[in-house]
């Protein structure tokens, strides 16, 4: 009967100014939704990341012109990767380690169709094995074929952006498109494979490597090798393995001094997971000071509230009040606005979870939920304290005297 008499008071006192309530709660609900929405922000960007990487494969290797260690080494004296090192790689008899390898080099062009102008992301010349080892499958058509290659043909595959953007509902295969005044024959439409922040996978012309270096690059080095393993299991002996034939390919005896480096899907999806973790956990934290200015401000309503109803407490410990009804009632009050106001902020920060923020689809944590509403609550406990303590603690005589 008691509990529910306090509940009924702090009701009353809250709805006795509306007006200030719903503001507190506000600074409240701001607070807990923030903390949902940037905790689920970074969560979403380093879900982005980890398929982005795990699309490609978990047996696929990249290799890379530059040392691993940096410095002098890593500068434009350094021996570039070339279509030679690739076929180096392609031939070792040794190596059983090795299931495919792809040069590639990047570049970039207008591409024309009719009327219809546009730049894809990128053009790239490659090899037929670029295709199963970066995992793009193809939706319509088909990949071009090492015949395309040795025959320098101008067929291209198209990723799903680029498809949509130059004929939109039409089938592209079998139609022309010029890439930078060179007519190319469309062979192929990529599946999509959906993009992530402000790249897209699929905003992309993929064509035959000596094509596109007679066209665009020129026959010098590639900007890099793509490498597939035989399987996950043996990444580690096929990193081994090209790390022994360019070494030898680039004069270089000592593997310290070695002038290209190799990355591995397993070993950059754990570089790209510590650094979302550290985003993530200083995006909570930023969102955390919200919840802190709410707690203050729970604090500064509630002594604002106390001092307007001095008269009233004093009434009530005349009449036989004990200290534990005063304190209860408005700690009750100040829980009460942190609770509402968390509540609100819990639906908010779902329902802006929704929607794709930068580029990035929020993904929610559930214990972020949980812990925001959680901690809120606890601060309104905590803020609301100090404010219920004094109200608790006024003299009777004093209160009735207060104008």
């Amino acid at each position: 009967m008691i509990l529910w008499q306090t509940l009924r008071f702090a009701v009353g006192g809250l709805a006795a100014n509306k007006v200030r309530s719903a503001l507190t709660m506000l600074g409240v609900l701001i607070g807990v939704a923030s903390v949902i929405l940037l905790l689920a922000v970074g969560n979403g960007s380093s879900q982005a990341v980890k398929d982005s990487i795990t699309s490609l494969g978990t047996n696929s290797l990249t290799v890379s012109a530059g040392s691993a260690a940096g410095g002098a080494r890593a500068t434009s004296s350094v021996k570039k990767l070339t279509v030679a090192d690739a076929k180096a790689l392609a031939s070792d008899g040794d190596s059983s380690a090795i299931k495919s390898v792809a040069p590639v080099v990047t570049t970039s062009a207008t591409a024309l169709y009719g009327n219809i102008s546009y730049s894809p992301g990128s053009i790239v010349g490659t090899y037929p094995a670029y295709f199963e080892t970066s995992n793009q499958k193809v939706a319509h058509g088909e990949y071009f074929t090492d015949d395309d290659v040795l025959g320098s043909r101008k067929v291209a595959v198209l990723g799903a952006t680029t498809a949509k953007q130059l004929f939109d509902t039409e089938d592209p295969v079998g139609k022309k498109i010029v890439l930078g005044g060179t007519p190319f024959t469309v062979v192929g439409v990529l599946q999509a494979k959906g993009g992530s922040g402000f790249t897209d996978p699929d905003d992309v012309v993929i064509a035959p490597l000596p094509t596109v270096q007679n066209a665009f690059t020129g026959f010098g080095p590639v900007n890099q090798i793509l490498v597939q393993a035989s399987s996950a299991d043996t990444t580690t002996a096929a990193q081994s393995e090209i790390t022994r034939v360019l070494l030898g390919t680039h004069a270089i005896t000592d593997p310290t001094k070695a002038d290209f480096r190799i990355t591995n899907q397993a070993s950059l999806l754990t570089a790209r997971e510590s650094t979302s973790k550290t985003f993530t956990v200083l995006l909570g934290a930023v969102a955390a000071i919200s919840l802190l200015v709410g707690g203050i401000g729970i604090t500064n309503i509630m002594l604002v509230t106390v001092t307007e109803r001095t008269r009233e407490i004093g009434i009530r410990k005349a009449l036989g009040a004990p200290r534990a009804v005063i304190l209860g009632q408005f700690l009750t009050e100040s829980t009460l606005l942190s609770v509402i106001g968390a509540g609100l902020g819990v639906a908010a920060g779902i329902a802006g979870s929704h929607f794709s923020i930068v580029g990035i689809k929020p993904v929610v944590i559930p214990e972020s939920v949980l812990g925001a509403f959680g901690i809120a609550v606890a601060i309104g406990l905590f803020f609301g304290s100090y404010p219920a303590n004094r109200a608790a603690s006024l003299r009777p005589i004093d209160a009735l005297r207060h104008e």
